[in-house]
């Protein structure tokens, strides 16, 4: 479902001479494409998916899917609720973002509500690899990207830098090197991309 939305994104979509905006396309079209999967799969309307209220998300469609008409169901949506935690990761996000443009803010918000799932950031926005996720994090948020010096996973270090702004300490080892869980936050970001589990999945058995 999620391979089949993303090709029909990618076709309603012009082609683009500078290479920083065909890649933010590309940004939208996989996150978009797998909050259309989740809404064909367990019913959750767009706006939750991402994060994003009904009327940005058909500015969205109309600016980045020019090709591609709003879906119906957009106007019934319900707006999203944003908890604390969302509203933090958004505050983080927007105070190291490069600029106030909309496409800064949408991807923000959509950034945050991913962040929210259960995969590795970069699954969840239904990305290729962990190497998308830093290209996109050091064009829009420059400072905070440049700021993960060790290569942390990106939910951990978001997480860090937000407790460090509340004044808070997010564990209690004095040190990452001798923290006994330095895997759950250095380990590798492997895994396989939404694209390449649906073909995985797609491809035929031998009997």
């Amino acid at each position: 479902m999620f391979d089949e939305r993303y090709a029909q994104l990618r076709s309603t979509q012009p082609r683009r001479r500078d290479e920083a905006e065909a890649f933010d396309d590309h940004v939208f079209a996989c996150a978009l494409a797998l909050a259309l999967a989740e809404q064909h799969s367990v019913g959750a309307p767009l706006t939750q998916g991402l994060g994003l209220a009904s009327g940005e998300i058909a500015a969205l469609i109309a600016e980045r899917f020019p090709g591609m008409a709003a879906p119906l169901c957009l106007a019934r949506a319900a707006e999203p609720d944003i908890a604390d935690e969302e509203e933090l990761l958004r505050d983080l996000l927007t105070r190291h973002a490069c600029d106030a443009s909309r496409t800064t803010r949408w991807l923000t918000a959509i950034i945050a509500r991913r962040a929210l799932r259960d995969d590795h950031l970069w699954q969840d926005l239904g990305l290729d690899n962990r190497g998308e996720l830093n290209r996109l994090l050091a064009r829009r948020y420059p400072r905070l990207h440049a700021g993960n010096t060790r290569n942390m996973r990106w939910k951990k270090y978001f997480y860090r830098q937000i407790c460090e702004l509340e004044g808070f300490t997010l564990c209690s080892a004095p040190h990452c090197s001798v923290c006994v869980d330095f895997a759950a936050c250095f380990g590798d970001e492997d895994g396989l991309s939404r694209l390449a589990a649906a073909a995985r999945e797609a491809r035929p058995t031998l009997s």
